[in-house]
């Protein structure tokens, strides 16, 4: 059989080649993304003074609609 430490060297290195390529790929479609992402016109309104902050959005809204039967 072979050596178990070749085995765990064998995998270490796979591992780092697997991560080295994630991050190529990353870094060569990171400069197509726009610099700065532009604020939705519709803001939340702001947060209760003592606190809370639940806001029936719009995605919430369609959430619910999607649970009834």
């Amino acid at each position: 059989m072979s050596d178990p430490k070749s085995q765990a060297s064998r995998r270490r290195f796979f591992a780092g080649a697997a991560t080295v390529g994630a991050a190529a790929a990353a870094v060569t479609v990171l400069p197509g993304l726009p610099a700065s992402v532009p604020a939705r016109a519709e803001a939340a309104p702001p947060p209760p003074e003592r606190g809370g902050g639940y806001w029936l959005s719009e995605h919430v809204q369609r959430y619910y609609q999607s649970t009834q039967l």
